[in-house]
């Protein structure tokens, strides 16, 4: 045995080794340390092409405490129904003072915070759910309160101040008496913050009387979220010791301090105009800044360590906030575009008839469903104790890019509705915000072709990152045993991938294990399928691209977008089995499962199609869908059916938009529309009773309604009692399509 396994070192895995050190991609520090940040969750299933599907079912059902959906009940809502958006956005520019009180005094720039000192310490998923009934209210008041509760000194501190910072910062942050901000962005580095300019440099110098160690930072940061109206600033900046004060390292690396606002050379205060959003949004500059070196998140003991503090926070900011922002825009359109569909009418019949009002409804229906699906899963695994850092980037990605195509199929249903501003459009602002949520954190783009695949291939495969550390072992002879014994349980994994999905080809999936019977087994045998395809087509792409694969930003995005769609459709999945497989969610279900199993197909098609190597493409297109992809696009009667489900009153309607504030107020733009859906509905008996005396000739076609009523009254069609109802709901009807005018002098303040 021991001379087989010589002669296997020597020509195979020798061989092999030196090849994979040349192809592998260069990594800078900042990459290597988000590669290894975080954790793998689920992710790592999916791309493993093996999915075990009783695990997923298996986490925790997503659930508030008693004392979350207390605070819910009672605090938020009293918050919303102080909001009033236009005010806000219109007219303030800035949230009204009793409202910045009341954040404060009730501690929504706490919910993250340990009650150990004065915060609420929510979960994940109480605070999401929090950000996104605030959002579906107000963007800019939402941006206020996810800020302080996601990136920023608040979860800083908790996971690496010291003793001493935490007890002095995080009691002031939990009872409102500073406000936080955090300063990464600045003009040459974006979505590449690890190439952040701004410098601290190691000296001694003056602080309270005495001389002692610190730092002399200069910075200029832009995009920085309420730091107009920061009392204390978190700020990234690049650390460095050339007099060797702290020992012999120079270049110590990206660092976090927490700096109060009004220390001296601190400049903040100025504001940017985000679309016209109302949220503090503005630059920060300091120029020979002096520090001492306590001022340090963590202490001395983090200097240098700032990226992988960020990296892991930002994950779970990333996973919480904008994923909440975009799910709010969900059921915002759900619930108004379905009610608006029956309310607004068209050559007499309420509008959510036409079939191509309809196909936009059925997108919104399912798209919603499946923003929420993926917005709890994602907090269930950061409730777990995870920092799945792909995972939040999918749902960042794809939460905010579905949430612009469903409020643009909302602006089109409202149409004229949706472009006038005023206190009775409640689409308007969304509309502004979405490319705000689009751009933060991340541009989507770059976290399309670089993140989701760039890391997940390295980071989710069972094998390749601890390839990538046996070849980067400075003890070649040790470094070419761990490689030989990984590159044989490599090729057994890629071996077996290739079988099965050379089986499932020709199979139709049949022989795919499933946890579940019923309407949705299918799904789970093709997603497996889908599985092992990407297993397949990232390995065969790692091999013959090594570190090229680095720089094909398409190619990576497109075996990103597979995997962000097995992640989207295996939400969808476990919220249906949350919920107790609703029979009535199944169109919803459907529609979703069916437009992520044929983007993943056209995300398949695009990479044999585009692939650099053209005999690798047409090699994997064989290994893998050998017969042709055929997943199509959800069907029209889909649409048609959820189209129906939103534009009837329910429990299900009401649960599939549960997020949705609906106020109690007559001026609620939401309520009026709602009362009037409401309205139309109750006398739908009533309107088919006149359908039919028209086409009996009892009263005329095309009369007013009111000649209409009262014909129909002569003829006993109708009773007193029923003409009032018909003329209330058309009331509220005429009132819930009107639209916002103002008088001349209104654009001249």
């Amino acid at each position: 045995m021991s001379s087989l396994s010589t002669m296997r070192k020597r020509y195979v895995s020798d061989p092999v080794f030196k090849r994979f050190k040349t192809l592998l991609p260069p990594l800078s520090d900042t990459e290597k340390e988000a590669m290894e940040a975080g954790s793998v969750w689920w992710d790592g299933e999916l791309f493993g092409g093996d999915p075990q599907w009783q695990t997923l079912l298996g986490y925790p059902k997503p659930t508030l405490t008693q004392e979350e959906q207390r605070f819910i009940d009672t605090t938020l809502q009293t918050l919303l129904a102080m909001l009033n958006d236009y005010q806000i956005v219109q007219q303030q520019k800035d949230l009204p003072e009793d409202v910045w009180q009341f954040l404060r005094r009730e501690k929504f720039f706490a919910l993250i915070i340990s009650k150990q000192y004065g915060g609420l310490d929510f979960s994940a998923h109480a605070n999401s759910t929090i950000v996104a009934q605030i959002a579906t209210r107000s963007l800019s008041a939402a941006v206020c309160v996810m800020v302080p509760n996601s990136l920023g000194p608040g979860e800083l501190l908790t996971h690496y101040g010291t003793q001493q910072q935490k007890e002095y910062w995080l009691p002031r942050l939990a009872h409102g008496e500073d406000i936080p901000c955090f300063a990464l962005t600045g003009p040459e580095a974006g979505s590449d913050a690890g190439g952040i300019p701004d410098e601290g440099i190691v000296c001694y110098g003056e602080y309270d009387g005495e001389q002692v160690l610190g730092l002399n930072l200069t910075w200029n940061k832009r995009y920085i979220t309420l730091a107009p109206v920061a009392t204390v600033l978190g700020l990234a900046f690049k650390m460095k010791d050339p007099q060797g004060l702290l020992g012999d390292k120079v270049d110590l690396g990206i660092t976090c301090a927490l700096i109060p606002a009004d220390h001296a050379g601190v400049d903040i205060g100025e504001r940017h105009d985000p679309l016209n959003m109302a949220f503090m949004n503005g630059p920060t500059r300091g120029h020979h800044v002096f520090i001492p070196l306590d001022w340090i998140i963590g202490g001395q003991d983090y200097a240098g360590k700032g990226w992988r503090m960020l990296v892991e926070c930002l994950s779970a900011g990333r996973g919480i906030s904008l994923p909440a922002l975009g799910t709010a825009v969900g059921h915002l359109a759900a619930k108004t575009t379905g009610a608006y569909a029956v309310v607004r009418k068209q050559f007499g019949m309420p509008i959510g008839h036409f079939e191509g009002v309809a196909q936009a409804l059925g997108r919104i229906g399912g798209f919603t469903y499946m923003l929420e699906a993926a917005r709890t899963l994602t907090t269930t695994a950061l409730d777990m104790g995870q920092t799945p850092g792909i995972v939040t980037a999918i749902a960042k990605y794809h939460m905010t890019e579905m949430s612009r195509t469903v409020l643009n199929d909302a602006m089109d249903v409202h149409a004229g509705r949706a472009i006038q501003l005023g206190p009775m459009n409640y689409l308007g602002h969304h509309y502004f915000g979405m490319p705000v949520a689009i751009t933060v954190e991340g541009a989507n783009i770059i976290t399309r072709n670089l993140m989701i695949f760039g890391q997940g291939a390295t980071r989710c495969h069972p094998y390749v990152l601890d390839e990538m550390a046996a070849a980067a072992n400075p003890d070649l002879d040790q470094g070419l045993n761990d490689f030989d014994s990984l590159l044989m349980q490599h090729i057994g994994f890629a071996t077996r991938n290739i079988t099965k999905s050379l089986l499932n080809a020709v199979s139709g999936s049949c022989f795919n294990r499933v946890p579940v019977s019923g309407e949705t087994r299918h799904y789970y045998r093709h997603l497996n399928r889908m599985s092992k395809a990407l297993a397949v087509c990232a390995d065969i792409s790692m091999l013959s691209l090594g570190g090229e694969l680095k720089r094909r930003e398409l190619l990576s995005a497109r075996l990103g977008d597979v995997l962000s769609y097995l992640y989207l459709a295996s939400a969808t999945l476990k919220r249906f089995e949350d919920q107790g497989r609703q029979q009535q969610d199944l169109p919803l279900v459907d529609y979703a499962l069916q437009h992520c199993l044929h983007q993943c197909g056209v995300a398949f098609d695009d990479v044999f199609t585009n692939f650099p190597r053209k005999r690798v493409g047409r090699t994997l297109r064989l290994l893998t869908f050998p017969l042709g992809i055929h997943y199509s696009a959800p069907k029209d009667a889909l649409s048609i059916n959820i189209a129906a489900l939103l534009m009837t009153p329910s429990v299900h309607r009401d649960r599939l938009t549960h997020l949705c504030y609906v106020g109690d107020k007559d001026d609620d733009p939401i309520a009026i529309m709602e009362r009037a859906f409401l309205a139309l509905h109750e006398i739908k008996p009533l309107e088919r009773k006149l359908m039919q005396a028209t086409r009996n000739g009892e009263i005329p076609c095309k009369a007013l309604l009111n000649k209409k009523l009262q014909l129909a009254l002569d003829a006993g069609v109708v009773t007193e009692e029923d003409v009032k109802k018909i003329e209330n709901a058309e009331q509220l009807r005429q009132r819930a399509i009107q639209v916002d005018h103002f008088c001349a002098n209104h654009f001249n303040n």
